[in-house]
């Protein structure tokens, strides 16, 4: 069988993600926090099988490259916008995870057009700040839904999220300000 045929689908379950935003905003909006969950879900599972299925059969683009994160970014960013929205989150929460990502993506950009080109690759500090935020966002969200979780996951999630935001984007600038110096040192 011919696998590469198949190299679409990965982009596809991005395409899916991306598309499940809106309901999955809508839901939050309206308070169907189950709904929600619902969708949640589903769009995590797509994004782990759009992940391993470009992994292991080799089916990356450069499309996959830029939009499967981006996927996962703008749902995340949905997220802790219409639940600070909601009053579920406070304000200074949201705007310290949009801080730090504007932070990231201005720093690039100023690299991009100062340095030179570079691979914008997570770090480590950055993968844990997702899972953190995806972790919280999950718990948030089961709380609200009235399942069996103790709300003072809530409280000890939104420190965590604000501890991973700021220690992610501390060592992004060390790191990315570390390279700019070094490249305008040559």
């Amino acid at each position: 069988m011919n696998t590469y045929a198949w190299r679409w689908i990965p982009n596809a379950l991005t395409f899916v993600r991306i598309l499940l935003i809106a309901p999955f905003a809508r839901a939050l909006l309206v308070h169907e926090y189950r709904l929600a969950l619902l969708i949640f879900a589903v769009a995590s599972l797509t994004d782990g099988l759009d992940g391993f299925l470009a992994r292991h059969f080799n089916w990356r683009s450069r499309f996959g490259a830029v939009a499967d994160p981006l996927a996962d970014k703008a749902l995340l960013i949905t997220a802790y916008l219409v639940l600070t929205y909601t009053s579920v989150l406070p304000l200074w929460l949201f705007a310290l995870i949009l801080g730090r990502d504007l932070l990231i993506v201005g720093g690039a950009l100023v690299y991009h057009y100062r340095i030179g080109r570079f691979e914008m690759e997570p770090s480590m500090p950055g993968k844990l700040n997702t899972l953190v935020q995806v972790l919280v966002i999950l718990g948030v969200i089961i709380v609200m839904a009235g399942l069996p979780v103790q709300p003072v996951w809530m409280d000890v999630g939104i420190w965590l999220v604000a501890a991973s935001a700021v220690f992610s984007g501390g060592h992004y600038v060390v790191v990315w300000g570390a390279r700019a110096w070094r490249a305008s040192q040559s």
